[in-house]
């Protein structure tokens, strides 16, 4: 199997930025969503579609994230 397909953005939610990317893999489709600064990845996803896959990372990031302690 190979990649493709690849897609790569950033978006912000809050005060954080999230990177995502999303590829075909045989069938499937994988997200994977890391916090940009120090790169930690926050969640991955899966689907039969990019935006399946999407949804499902992007959701599970931003709900670790509203969680976050923001000391100021």
């Amino acid at each position: 199997m190979r990649v493709e397909e690849y897609s790569s953005r950033i978006e912000e939610f809050g005060r954080w930025k999230m990177h995502i990317v999303s590829y075909k893999l045989g069938a499937r489709y994988i997200c994977t969503v890391d916090n940009v600064e120090p790169g930690a990845t926050l969640s991955r996803g899966d689907g039969a579609t990019r935006e399946e896959a999407e949804k499902a990372a992007i959701e599970k990031a931003r709900h670790m994230l509203e969680k976050t302690r923001v000391v100021s």
